[in-house]
């Protein structure tokens, strides 16, 4: 079975001397749990491993009884060390204060279970860390999977990976496409939406976020304006409700509004969205076309490999030091700016031999940036992108 790295860091914090909780936080479908396993499997210390997912949202008795069932366990083994693990805690409310009290507890009698905390709603998670847990833990952010990674595991090609996505358990899937998109848009998409952010977040109006994702994957890799949403939308709200089920979507690992790069916080803020998919399965599976058609038509393909290069650049900023952005001037653009350290780098992705550069000639005069990247068919192509860390871009 295919082994991410996050494997081997989890494993080298446990066989640590007690001293942080490890939470590990990811979108829905990328491995946590699975990792866990291999995990249990690799290193063999009593545990406990329980998941919230199926209990009701008040139910933090259950939390305080599965950590008295911990501690009862811990000294039936008399070992020097256990384990808890919990899945989708954040499900479980005021869950981060109950984790408090009882870690402090633990610590001050001296018990030596170590904690395992996952959750598929970043949002959620850190909220709790930052107002109870603050200097009691570590974070671990599992995204989704990478080409090299679904190449290594399943022999995906770069076509393949662009439209069918990150998800290694809808890979088997992919010949029966039918059942593939059936399988992503009602097993991940309303899963992610209905348990990760409507059951843990006060929405007034569902049925627009909901309208706002499959609006948002439908232009991802273009800028709209909130203004030009609210016309499209059925029961919109204002530019200020839109944002904020934005930001949700993104904190679900959904669907992400890339700021508009201008050298000050407020304008970036302020500045209309560019959508991005973190994973270009939920691009697909919504689309009328199949693989084998959609490859065959240049322009919407184009669009399909932006949106990969996208997805590639924001999840691999979720774990390393820099910012992705767009850039736009009147007609000139820029597709992705990365920002790290007071350093830039604008990286332009060029399907086409007819597409212009104009917009990299007005930014590198404006901003000077440390690198300008091509992506095209001649130097670096996106199937080379792919393969590189970003990061190593600096």
């Amino acid at each position: 079975m295919f082994e991410r790295s996050h494997l081997q860091l989890v494993m080298k914090r446990l066989n640590e001397p007690r001293n942080f909780i490890q939470v590990i936080l990811g979108p829905r479908q990328v491995g946590k749990t699975t990792m866990i396993r291999q995990l249990l499997q690799k290193k063999h210390i009593p545990c406990l491993f329980e998941s919230a997912d199926a209990k009701a949202a008040s139910d933090s008795i259950w939390l305080r009884q599965i950590w008295e069932t911990a501690r009862l366990k811990s000294q039936e083994n008399n070992t020097e060390g256990f384990l808890l693990i919990i899945d989708e805690i954040q499900k479980i409310e005021n869950w981060s204060e109950t984790v408090k009290a009882h870690w402090d507890e633990d610590t001050r009698t001296e018990q030596n279970i170590k904690i395992v905390l996952l959750g598929s709603s970043r949002m959620m998670l850190q909220k709790g860390l930052t107002e109870s847990l603050a200097g009691r833990f570590e974070s671990i952010y599992m995204g989704h999977w990478s080409f090299l990674e679904m190449q290594s595991a399943f022999k995906w090609t770069e076509e393949q990976y662009a439209w069918f996505g990150g998800y290694p358990g809808s890979a088997t899937l992919i010949h029966d496409e039918p059942r593939w998109k059936n399988y992503i848009k009602s097993a991940l998409i309303e899963t992610s939406v209905s348990k990760d952010i409507l059951m843990t977040t006060r929405i007034d109006k569902p049925a627009l976020m909901k309208n706002l994702f499959e609006l948002g994957c439908l232009y991802s890799g273009q800028m709209v304006s909130f203004t030009k949403i609210l016309g499209q939308l059925q029961d919109a709200g204002n530019t200020t409700t839109l944002s904020h089920y934005l930001y949700l979507l993104d904190t679900a690992g959904l669907l992400r509004g890339i700021e508009k790069y201008s050298g000050t916080v407020l304008r970036k803020r302020s500045s209309s969205p560019k959508f991005q998919v973190h994973n270009t399965a939920l691009i697909s599976s919504q689309h009328s076309d199949s693989y084998e058609e959609i490859i065959n038509k240049p322009k919407e393909w184009g669009r399909i490999v932006e949106s990969a290069i996208g997805a590639h650049l924001i999840n691999h900023s979720m774990n390393q030091d820099y910012n992705v952005y767009y850039w736009r001037e009147g007609n000139d653009e820029v597709d992705f700016v990365l920002e790290s350290k007071g350093k830039l780098i604008a990286i332009e992705v060029k399907s086409s031999i007819a597409s212009s550069t104009n917009g990299i000639a007005t930014f590198d005069k404006k901003f000077e940036p440390h690198k300008i990247v091509l992506v095209d068919n001649n130097g670096l192509t996106w199937k080379d992108f792919l393969k590189i860390n970003p990061v190593s871009l600096f």
